[in-house]
């Protein structure tokens, strides 16, 4: 489905009347906006096309989709914010987030529309939200990742993570590198750190089954002068130096007055310029390193002096691979080249410089600090790999999340059924109008399962009443959620669909604190615009905006006498003008 950013909810449609009528209008924004990334859930969930005039994005990412549609209601954008945070914090569950938002709202309605108070309501979304992430906590079952069975329990969570992207069918591919990748950063107890120590780089070109996982750090080659091809290009244990030091020559930038005698004393002060860089490349020498590698440029004077000495070296790396390839070699950057030793060079197993589709990579691998990784991605399309970016982001979050909470629940539905049916025996021992609406909040959680049938083609109707039936009856139903493969309902812990804990329990109660803030709204106040273009500056700003706009005005009434406008406007009685000539 391809969709424009910004058709939905224009703030020109925004209601502003007060009370009921604010609160439907509210809760029918957050329906569209739910609506909108509804297709998009489970691993049969259906791609968006996204278009912004510029640029063209696939994807099923609820929290990627809800960003480039640009929102434009005030309300609605609680919805953005609640994808958001879900995304920052779990990574995974983006979708389901708003469409539990969007749907307690949804069952919220009929009470709004009967003259409920909305403080009732929040007052018991708030209770319900609080008793489902309590049971969610309950039902968890925990795991220790130094077992076989607990890196099976991770392997099974990014394999989840991964089921409902583009990249699902090669999962078994990416699985293991993500849990890889992140159990590395967990032995070092940099675990927090994760997204600037794993890189993700894309390379378009080639077959998917040929991205690969670098133990250390690989970046792009870099911007390179005459005398690199000369350049020793494989090192095994070398010395790295980092610096953020230009190593060009520059003439001299001040504006300084040098008054010579003698055409030969003008020789001497080229000379000195000259002194200055071959200082600075003889210190790089001297400390031993094999490896210079520079945030700042490095000229084509310092890549042949370099070359002749058979080092390798880079400038431009950007800011994020020089701090990856620091903390790999435990190598410091410097920004002066004075008094450089032996204690602040950086070593690794092994560097090459490698041929990767069309492009070079610089690779330091075997490194003493094991806690970086570099994930290379090959594909057909910058849609493809773009959309295999994000998926894979979505997995490295989901193993963070669980190597944190060291707890997982089943997907597929089962959580959110077991959840509900806990809400409607909880909801039978409130009295008052709190019976009803706990027990509405239990019905919204059905929309995960309903709507993972709907999306796979089968009967929802079918299948949710098999599932309550399964919860309801059986002891053992509590893991039973929507068999996707073969359409039905199955043990999905059992099968391998496993969540971390925190997923389930943040969705909970993102989506439930969402609500509330949705039905605290009573009016919407929208500024009014002033009249008077000079009227928003104030003293002598104001007296210069006002004089700009009178001769801007009078401009634009002598060029639409002549027959039209430089500023724009059509002169009088041009009603339409087709191209630059006007004809």
């Amino acid at each position: 489905m391809a969709m424009r950013p910004g058709v939905i909810l224009l703030r020109e449609g925004t209601d502003t009347s007060q009370g009921k009528a604010q609160l439907v209008s509210n809760i029918n924004a957050c329906q569209a906006v739910a609506d909108a990334v509804r297709t998009t859930l489970g691993p049969r969930g259906m791609d968006k096309l996204v278009f912004d005039g510029r640029k063209v994005t696939i994807s099923n990412d609820g929290a990627t989709i809800m960003k480039l549609l640009e929102i434009a209601h005030p309300a609605a954008k609680t919805l953005v914010d609640i994808s958001m945070s879900q995304d920052a914090e779990v990574g995974d569950g983006t979708t389901s987030v708003v469409l539990l938002a969007g749907d307690i709202l949804k069952h919220m309605k009929p009470f709004v529309e009967e003259g409920v108070h909305p403080q009732i309501i929040m007052r018991n979304v708030r209770n319900a939200g609080r008793l489902g992430v309590e049971k969610v906590k309950e039902l968890s079952i925990p795991f220790d990742t130094t077992t076989p069975e607990g890196k099976e329990m991770l392997l099974k969570t990014a394999s989840t993570a991964l089921n409902s992207k583009l990249i699902s069918s090669h999962k078994d591919l990416f699985a293991p590198m993500v849990v890889k990748a992140v159990q590395a950063l967990d032995d070092g107890g940099n675990l927090d750190d994760l997204m600037s120590l794993i890189a993700i780089k894309q390379i378009p070109g080639g077959d998917v089954r040929q991205s690969f996982l670098v133990n250390g750090v690989a970046f792009k080659k870099t911007f390179s002068y005459a005398g690199f091809e000369q350049m020793t290009k494989k090192f095994k244990d070398p010395k790295v130096l980092l610096l953020n030091v230009e190593l060009e020559l520059k003439s001299e930038k001040e504006n300084a007055e040098v008054r010579i005698t003698d055409p030969e004393q003008y020789q001497s002060i080229v000379d000195a310029e000259w002194q200055v860089i071959y200082n600075k490349l003889d210190a790089c020498v001297s400390c031993g390193a094999n490896i210079v590698l520079s945030k700042l440029p490095i000229g084509d004077l310092a890549t042949q002096y370099f070359a002749d000495r058979g080092m390798f070296c880079a400038g431009r790396v950007e800011d994020g691979d020089i701090k990856r390839v620091a903390k790999a070699t435990g190598g410091t950057v410097q920004t002066s080249t004075n008094g450089l030793s032996d204690g602040i060079l950086g070593t690794c197993g092994g560097f090459e410089e490698r041929q990767v589709g069309d492009e070079r990579f610089n690779v330091f691998t075997e490194c003493p600090v094991s806690q970086t990784s570099t994930i290379v991605l090959r594909g057909g399309s910058e849609q493809f790999i773009a959309e295999s970016e994000r998926s894979i982001h979505d997995a490295l979050m989901v193993v963070k999340r669980s190597l944190k909470s060291r707890s997982v629940v089943a997907g597929g539905g089962a959580v959110e059924m077991e959840v509900a049916k806990y809400l409607k025996e909880h909801a039978l021992t409130i009295q008052g109008k709190g019976q009803l609406i706990v027990s509405a909040f239990a019905k919204a959680l059905e929309v995960v399962p309903r709507q993972l049938c709907d999306n796979a083609g089968y009967d929802s109707t079918d299948i949710l009443s098999a599932l309550r039936r399964k919860h309801y009856q059986d002891e053992d139903g509590k893991w039973f959620g929507v068999d996707i493969i073969n359409g039905g309902i199955c043990d999905t812990f059992d099968l391998g669909v496993w969540e971390p804990s925190d997923n389930k329990s943040n969705s909970l109660s993102a989506a439930a604190e969402a609500a509330c803030v949705i039905l605290s709204i009573d009016e919407t106040v929208v500024n009014p615009k002033s009249q008077d273009p000079g009227a928003q500056a104030t003293g002598m700003m104001g007296g210069q905006q006002s004089m700009s706009n009178m001769m801007g005005g009078a401009m634009d009434m002598v060029n639409a006498q002549k027959g039209g406008s430089r500023s724009g406007n059509l002169g009088n009685g041009v009603s339409w003008m087709q191209g630059r000539g006007g004809g």
